[in-house]
């Protein structure tokens, strides 16, 4: 059982890793952007200790057979657990509120043919490169060939001076290319917006073209902006002036005649010809009768009001005519394609390819590659915009692709995914050498290659409130999830993005798509726009761990990952495990985010999340029942020590993380006898915090780290601390409950 089987410092280890880049690990992520995917190699490391008889060592590398099992996951999400089970042979029930969550599991676990899903793709890709592919040409400016592709269109903002009325391009620096991944540093030319290569970033020196002094700071700068006509002073964003208009300014591009002999990047400003095309562009645009492209109002929202302050109304107005033709045109040629699986599956394709084509992203001067919409979770909204290449560039005899964000990258990435379904795998390192080992005999999805009835497997999964499901009572043999984190990420305003669209192409067969949204005020997020709070959030996490406790066999887990900055987020957790009459009987350390990312570098979060265990009978091990925050502290280093012999070194923010999740555990096994559910939610929210601040919070826990530190020894057996069975005597090292 998980409790005493789980090898914390081997799933450490192959979770901080498998965090780093996520799709070498996990191939099936990239069937759809999903917010905040714990790592499968944890869930299946849950899975494996639970039902397996063996050590997790022995046996995590080998193929598993766990058919007759029943696992259920209440707030799917991306569907990790879910995958996880179905590839070991469970049958598996979803659920979760957001459309956009059903639909991407759906289709990560849907058995597809992939040769006809390949020629699908093939067509679609020709199709394109016919009607629109000119559009995506420039003259290389070194051999002078036409046949350039563009990788990337980098557009300024422009506001009308209040004053004079002449364009101000709002430029908030003028450095285009750092020297990291490009021989040298690229700058735009502040007078007559040419490019101009340097050696010094600090002092570029003058423009090669009009001796212009270069410099890398720009004019716009906390929202204003001088104009260089009359020096008025503009002010900005201004909803006023409706949705922002862009400048074409520079391109990068990739010429495959000069690219043998050529060093670095190639860039270029626009020339005459590329002008021409934006124009002949809109102009298309202008006469095409759209079917597919939404007409949808953007709602108010925690993340979406940021859209309305730069005087985005609608979401059509967050793409350029060149991207509206092309996801127009795309959503055509998909609607036409007979076979409903291929047909689902390049739908799924272009609600992927929005994050990479909008008048959101943005330009990334050291990787020099374009950054997704969703790379800091919300609706960033820059000066600077990049548009990708829509088509994306394959070169001829290989399957890597140059530059990112096009129609290309994103049929590669599914094909790779969808392959794993069939061929999963795990990767294992010995010293530096990374060695792939199939597993043989596991595979993802609802039947196996072909429609034979033996090879099929129970896949229930449902766009609903999992708490007012009908699970028959005493079904499941574990609960395995990733629980709504309150107030982090607007998943469902930020999903709408990609909703409005799908919604055009396949909500007439698909009842989950019958809303205009996918935000409902049924939805565990913290979000003030909707009103919703702690309460809120407490009374429907209560919910669903109810309805998931009475569908449970007796003694059957509900393992979930959780993690937050502040103590308060964890009382509805508490609550509601107590108002399921389960007991937390562990509490367990593993790395769950990538601490490099963009939205969480920096940031002081945590990188850990806190696996709770729960159950409605079983036992607690005695040594993890502190009396006190010295005693708990104990228990933390030793948790600690767990995560660095996997290789993770722990953050301030991390142990701070661990340490609330054995705070909860330790509340939840003091206040369960005298528990009353009925009480009002705030009340029984109180109750919480009253326990954890009259037994002492992270404060009191910190004071005590660095004395026991160097107190427990590193090669100490899983899970002991610094605490004899003697002590109490051997019958007494497990309590039950």
């Amino acid at each position: 059982m998980i409790e005493k089987d789980f090898d914390i410092p081997f799933i450490a280890d192959l979770a901080l890793r498998e965090k780093q880049i996520q799709q070498n690990y996990r191939p099936i992520i990239a069937v759809h952007k999903w917010f905040a995917r714990r790592p499968g190699t944890l869930f299946r490391g849950l899975l494996l200790s639970e039902f397996s008889d063996r050590p997790l060592r022995e046996v995590f590398y080998k193929a598993n057979n766990l058919s007759g099992r029943h696992v259920a996951d209440p707030f799917m999400g991306g569907g990790t657990p879910i995958l996880e089970a179905n590839r070991v042979g469970c049958n598996v029930t979803g659920f979760d509120i957001n459309p956009m969550s059903y639909w991407i599991v759906k289709q990560e676990i849907e058995h597809l043919d992939l040769d006809l899903y390949s020629e699908g793709a093939e067509l679609l890709r020709s199709a394109l490169e016919k009607q629109i592919g000119h559009l995506y040409r420039t003259q290389c400016t070194f051999c002078g060939s036409h046949n350039a592709h563009v990788k990337y269109f980098l557009w300024v903002k422009v506001i009308p001076c209040k004053k004079c009325g002449k364009d101000i391009n709002l430029f908030p620096g003028y450095l285009l290319s750092a020297d990291s991944r490009h021989p040298k540093n690229v700058f735009v030319c502040p007078a007559c917006g040419e490019l101009t290569e340097t050696e010094d970033r600090k002092k570029p020196g003058q423009c090669i073209h009009c001796s212009f002094e270069l410099t890398a700071d720009g004019p716009a700068k906390r929202g204003r902006c001088r104009c260089p006509e009359c020096s008025a002073d503009n002010h900005f964003p201004n909803a006023d002036l409706g949705a922002p208009k862009h400048r074409l300014f520079a391109m990068e591009y990739h010429c495959p005649e000069c690219k043998p002999s050529h060093k670095g990047r190639f860039f270029k400003k626009p020339d005459d010809r590329d002008i021409a095309k934006t124009k002949e562009t809109t102009q298309r645009w202008s006469r095409m009768r759209p079917k597919y492209v939404p007409k949808d109002e953007i709602p108010s929202g925690d993340e979406t009001n940021r859209l309305h302050r730069w005087g985005y109304t609608h979401y059509r107005e967050m793409f350029n005519d060149r991207q509206l033709l092309g996801l127009e045109l795309s959503a055509r040629i998909i609607a036409d394609t007979t076979n409903d699986r291929v047909r689902n599956a390049l739908a799924t394709n272009l609600s992927d390819l929005l994050r990479y084509q909008n008048m959101l992203c943005r330009y990334d001067t050291r990787a020099l590659k374009s950054l997704d919409i969703f790379s800091v979770h919300g609706f960033p909204v820059g000066l600077i915009q990049c548009e990708s290449n829509f088509l994306g560039i394959m070169e001829p005899g290989r399957t890597m692709c140059v530059g990112s964000g096009g129609w290309a990258n994103i049929i590669e990435k599914f094909k790779k995914a969808k392959s794993y379904c069939d061929l999963p795998f795990e990767v294992r390192y010995q010293g530096r050498t990374k060695k792939i080992i199939p597993i043989k005999g596991e595979w993802i999805g609802d039947h196996l290659n072909g429609d034979d009835s033996e090879t099929s497997r129970v896949v229930d999964i449902s766009c609903q409130d999992a708490a007012s499901s009908k699970l028959p009572d005493a079904l499941l043999d574990a609960v395995f999830t990733d629980p709504p984190y309150f107030g982090n990420v607007q998943y469902a305003e930020l999903m709408d993005f990609c909703y409005v669209w799908l919604r055009k192409l396949v909500g007439q067969n698909s009842p989950a798509f019958r809303g205009d949204s996918t935000r409902t005020p049924d939805e565990l997020t913290g979000n003030v726009d909707m009103g919703r709070g702690l309460v809120h959030f407490t009374k429907g996490i209560s919910a669903v761990f109810q309805k998931m406790s009475k569908a449970l066999k007796p003694g059957a887990p509900l393992a979930f990952t959780y993690h937050h900055n502040t103590i308060e987020a964890y009382y509805p957790v508490a609550v509601a495990i107590l108002d399921a009459g389960l007991i937390c009987s562990a509490s367990l350390p593993c790395p769950a985010e990538m601490g490099a990312s963009i939205h969480i570098n920096g940031t002081g979060s945590s990188i850990i999340d806190t696996v709770l265990v729960c159950r409605t009978t079983g036992v607690m091990q005695r040594k993890w029942i502190a009396d006190s925050p010295h005693e708990l502290a104990q228990i933390v280093e030793n948790d600690l020590n767990h995560l660095r012999a996997g290789n993770v070194k722990p953050t301030r923010g991390d142990i701070r993380c661990v340490t609330y999740g054995h705070l909860i555990r330790l509340a939840i096994w003091s206040l369960r006898l005298n528990w009353n559910k009925n009480e009002p939610t705030t009340s029984r929210i109180a109750k919480v915090a009253d326990w954890l601040q009259r037994f002492g919070g992270w404060a009191e826990v910190e004071q005590y780290m660095e004395h026991i530190k160097g107190e427990i020894t590193k090669d100490m057996p899983l899970f002991s601390v610094q605490e004899s069975d003697a002590n109490y005597g051997a019958e007494y090292a497990d309590v039950p409950f």
